[in-house]
């Protein structure tokens, strides 16, 4: 290459500069991951599909904090691809309302220019926003049924769109679970109902706050109302149609919830159907009360059968007798100051007494869970609020646990809790005595008791079958098989046969797909016991770590 003059250099350096040859950008892209950034309230628009429509109970209260302390929390934003604006991600839209007046009275710039974090818009962004919306909502100060119900009918929307399918209750039941906002399968049916028949009719009674008992109570009035109708209109000509009549019926009651009854409603809807059926009132009332009635109790949840939660726990079961040498059961657990059932002690050994009740309940509570549950406060938060919205009651694992698991069977050493281990149980010799005295109980009702040995060895027994075996009853034989794998025993019992096993034992278990008889429910329990020692037990001689020891003491 030949070098240049400085002519040519100084015309390569008097040139113009090199131009784009590609379009250029009007505005830069979104972040593709979260990044905190200023708007102004010209950039930020409420999420449309946001299920709160009445305005928030808390709404002066939050508007008087932001006003003085600005705001706490700023929400999270994002932006649909194409989109000018950013939205409110999840649970911010109230704060927007709330900022937007704050400027207009004060054009304080801290209330027009906020600090956000943005989030860039997620694969399956509009559920993920409108069950964000919903879940935040739920803790910020709750929705009302109505807008409950039209959040979950537009998740609906979104999921079928999504799947390319219909989706049944308890499969939509399930997918907002994941989601991040459970609700019931049969709280989904109410709703659906309030949308469909009730909020035409009555759309200020239902953002008024009209609850889910109400709108129940509804429901069911129309059902039952439309079956009187079908079976009594089939005989006359009539003008109208139920669908009609009822939701001019109801519209006459659209108000303000206070002063709504639906005994009214019920009574209003009964004298137009006698006039355009020529029926007797009280004749129609009693049949729509009737049907009603059954209708309620198709639809209710069923009533749990047992003591209530602070109840005193019933005695332990005792059974006919399963050795005539049987000591009696020790006394059932007794309820501590605050209602809680503490764990009784067998007749052989004594519970200690030092440590603080709260602390014995904590260590009880830690050792039934198994596995932690996939969930979290926030989740359970949610649930929480929900269900008092319903009127349900959830189950509270933390005090279930500690009024002792609802399992009873008697014998040497009752069983009132099938997973916990006492303190003073927890020891390799004591773990044998009991595994061996629940596997004699087993074999017992079998009447083979005396083919099951105590050792001081191994699981804690064994069992000792000669030729005599092969003569058993299937029962007995398979009770003996079953118990003899479990020890694992390196003797083989030359009157077993265990290749036997595989088809003895569904039957023996379930009871299903044999011609033997089945192990009783408390020979049934007390097999479940004897494998939750035995695994202890085995943890303890291996010195297993405390993490995989499912450790009950």
């Amino acid at each position: 290459m030949a070098d240049l003059t400085p002519q040519d250099m100084a015309a390569k350096l008097l040139a113009s500069g090199f131009e784009r040859s590609g379009p250029t950008a009007a505005a830069l892209t979104d972040p593709i991951a979260d990044t905190p950034m200023v708007v102004t309230l010209d950039q930020l628009r409420p999420y449309d599909h946001d299920p709160r429509v009445t305005r928030n109970p808390a709404y002066e209260d939050i508007k008087a904090s932001i006003r003085e302390r600005g705001l706490d929390a700023p929400p999270a934003i994002t932006r649909r691809p194409g989109e000018p604006h950013y939205i409110i991600r999840n649970g911010g839209n109230t704060r927007l309302a709330i900022l937007r007046e704050l400027w207009a009275e004060t054009k304080d710039e801290r209330f027009f220019r906020i600090a956000c974090q943005f989030r860039p818009w997620p694969e399956r962004g509009e559920l993920v926003l409108l069950t964000g919306h919903l879940a935040e909502n739920e803790l910020r100060g709750g929705l009302t049924f109505i807008e409950r119900a039209l959040g979950v009918e537009k998740a609906r929307e979104f999921y079928e769109q999504e799947t390319g399918q219909v989706l049944s209750q308890s499969e939509l039941a399930r997918r907002l679970a994941a989601d991040g906002f459970p609700v019931q399968q049969s709280h989904i049916s109410r709703m659906g109902d309030a949308v469909r028949y009730l909020l035409p009719a009555i759309p200020t009674l239902l953002y008024g706050g009209l609850g889910r008992h109400q709108v129940e109570r509804l429901a069911v009035l129309r059902k039952a109302g439309e079956r009187t109708w079908e079976r009594r209109a089939l005989s006359r000509d009539v003008s109208v149609d139920f669908a009609s009549l009822f939701q001019d019926v109801l519209s006459q009651f659209d108000a303000q919830p206070d002063g709504f009854s639906p005994q009214r409603v019920q009574d209003e809807l009964v004298g137009q159907m006698a006039e355009l059926l020529g029926a007797n009132y009280d004749t129609l009332a009693l049949e729509i009360d009737d049907s009603e009635s059954r209708q309620r109790a198709l639809t209710s949840e069923p009533t749990p059968v047992g003591p209530p939660a602070q109840a005193m726990p019933a005695p332990p079961f005792v059974p006919a007798s399963s050795s005539p040498t049987a000591p009696a059961p020790a006394p059932g657990p007794t309820p501590s100051a605050d209602g809680a059932a503490a764990p009784s002690p067998s007749p052989l050994q004594s519970q200690p007494t030092a440590a603080p009740r709260e602390e014995r309940d904590d260590e009880r509570l830690q050792a039934h869970i198994v596995s932690p549950a996939p969930t979290t406060d926030r989740l359970q938060s949610i649930q929480r609020m929900v269900a008092d919205q319903m009127g349900d009651k959830l189950p509270d694992f933390a005090a279930n646990v500690l009024q002792a698991v609802p399992v009873q069977a008697g014998g040497l050493y009752p069983i009132s809790d099938v997973w916990y281990i006492e303190p003073g149980l927890d020891a390799p010799d004591r773990l044998r005595v009991h595994i061996a005295q629940f596997a004699r109980e087993i074999a017992d009702e079998a009447t083979v008791a005396d083919h099951v040995e105590p050792r001081d060895s191994g699981i804690g027994f064994v069992c000792v079958v000669g030729s005599e075996g092969r003569s058993l009853r299937a029962f007995a034989h398979s009770v003996l098989t079953l118990l003899h794998a479990l020890s694992a025993a390196s003797l083989p019992a030359t009157g077993l046969d265990r290749a036997r096993l595989a088809d003895d034992l569904g039957p023996l278990l379930h009871g299903h797909g044999g011609t033997s008889a089945r192990l009783s429910d408390p020979g049934l329990v007390k097999l479940f016991r004897l494998l939750r020692l035995a695994r202890r037990l085995l943890d303890l001689e291996t010195d297993a770590p405390a993490g995989a020891a499912d450790h009950g003491g």
